[in-house]
């Protein structure tokens, strides 16, 4: 079994940053993936970002890339969502969600992450 709370959403500008952070419990952490993904208001879940269990091989979604970073902190049990140049179209509720079954490989699917937080919401402001 694995816990996650998310936190650090907020309202921002456009053009703003935003770090959403992620505490897991239950399982050890160091031996699962993290990932990142959202929902938009009328829109199907979305993936985001994506982090191995040792904090490499991070895998994104194209409109991440270049703008979210993923990190993760195994002595401290978080994973963090780094957000910058952030647009209206950013507007969402973000889901942190944990991979138990390969902490290796590059899954963008949802099912394919077992666990997940209750959401922290991200509004972005034009």
């Amino acid at each position: 079994q694995v816990q996650l709370v998310e936190s650090g959403g907020g309202l921002v500008q456009a053009g703003g940053s935003l770090r959403l952070s992620c505490v897991a419990s239950g399982r050890t952490f160091n031996t699962y993936a993290m990932g990142w993904f959202r929902q938009a208001p009328g829109k199907d879940r979305e993936f985001v970002i994506r982090v191995s269990w040792s904090g490499g091989r991070p895998c994104y979604a194209p409109f991440a890339k270049g703008r979210f970073t993923i990190s993760r902190d195994n002595a401290k049990n978080m994973v963090f969502l780094q957000m910058n140049s952030l647009n209206v179209d950013d507007t969402a509720v973000y889901y942190c969600a944990a991979d138990i079954f390969d902490p290796n490989r590059c899954t963008t699917v949802g099912s394919d992450y077992v666990y997940w937080g209750q959401g922290t919401q991200v509004t972005v402001s034009s």
